[in-house]
């Protein structure tokens, strides 16, 4: 007879693996492709970053012409909003397959401070929106030079 060391553990990989192919199988049976689509909820990747005089902003907005984006600031809130068209050329029957999400979408960011939103600026370059946000003038480092004697 051979001796079997017990693991409380060795169960656990094998029930991880089975949760997660029902989550698997259950997201795979709605039938209508068409559904999925419509259940898509675009939402643009979004990088925040400070540098030494800006908050900067650069959302991925791919498929989305200049004229359908705008920025809005109401008090210490940024609120990036747009549109992405679907193709209309292309007839609904013609489609393979068609994974692109389309339509509004609208994404709110908290300033740690009031903005003044005459001195933001936005600039639309190959698909990606940058917003610069000054910071205000009490939240920039300030250096004093110390004098040795």
């Amino acid at each position: 007879m051979t001796l079997v060391r017990f693991d409380p553990f060795r169960g656990m990989a094998t029930l991880q693996d089975r949760i997660n192919r029902i989550f698997d199988d259950a997201s795979y049976r709605s039938g209508d492709n068409e559904d999925e689509i419509n259940l898509c909820a675009w939402k643009p990747a979004v990088d925040i970053y400070d540098n030494a005089d800006n908050i900067v902003i650069n959302a991925e907005l791919p498929g989305v012409e200049k004229k359908d984006v705008t920025v809005e600031i109401k008090d210490n809130i940024i609120t990036l909003k747009g549109e992405r068209s679907i193709n209309k050329e292309v007839k609904e029957e013609n489609y393979y397959r068609k994974e692109r999400c389309f339509g509004t979408f609208q994404r709110s960011f908290t300033m740690p401070d009031a903005v003044g939103s005459d001195k933001v600026k936005a600039n639309f370059k190959d698909g990606v929106l940058k917003v610069e946000i000054p910071k205000p003038e009490a939240k920039k480092p300030k250096q004093i030079t110390v004098n040795v004697e």
